[in-house]
């Protein structure tokens, strides 16, 4: 059994990319797995100042929902992001964690599968390229780490478009194969 970690970085009711996410984690689930769906929506999340004071101390000048979300990345197995796919790259909030999530970079972590899931209006093959190469920087300072999937689910651009979609059950197959 592998400890799994979905976050789910949208903040829209009806969100395309959230119903990846719910999905992934279901077919983890289904196979067994301990599974935890983070949700951004509704989290405080301050932008990171560059103090590097987490570099020293292990932890974030600011008090919000940072440290409980990187705490449950640290110690998981597979971690999954979802993300709307806005301007051809990662949605703001994403990459806002992301940078936040500075604080793990001295530390011990377990996780070593990431996944990527993107949902965007446009559907041509390149659409989700820099969403992945952003992600990909990431995952490049944690050495043992590496990404094992991307699900690109293009042509959902309104809340809900993508119910029916063949791309929600390839979410839950990639979520139980893990």
């Amino acid at each position: 059994m592998k400890k799994v970690v979905v976050i789910s970085t949208s903040l829209r009711p009806g969100s395309n990319s959230h119903a990846l996410a719910e999905q992934f984690a279901r077919g983890a689930e289904a196979a067994g797995h301990q599974v935890e769906l983070v949700s951004l929506r509704g989290k405080d999340i301050k932008f990171c100042v560059g103090c590097l004071s987490c570099q020293q101390t292990g932890t974030c000048i600011f008090k919000d929902d940072v440290p409980a979300i990187m705490e449950s990345v640290l110690n998981a197995d597979v971690v999954c992001w979802a993300t709307p796919i806005y301007y051809y790259e990662m949605s703001g909030q994403m990459k806002t964690l992301i940078d936040r999530m500075n604080a793990m970079y001295p530390k011990d972590y377990r996780f070593r599968d990431i996944y990527l899931l993107t949902t965007a209006f446009e559907n041509e093959p390149h659409v989700p390229a820099r969403a992945e190469s952003g992600l990909q920087g990431w995952i490049d300072c944690f050495g043992k780490s590496s990404l094992k999937g991307h699900l690109f689910c293009g042509g959902v651009g309104a809340p809900n478009e993508i119910s029916g979609n063949a791309k929600l059950q390839e979410a839950f197959e990639m979520g139980k194969n893990i």
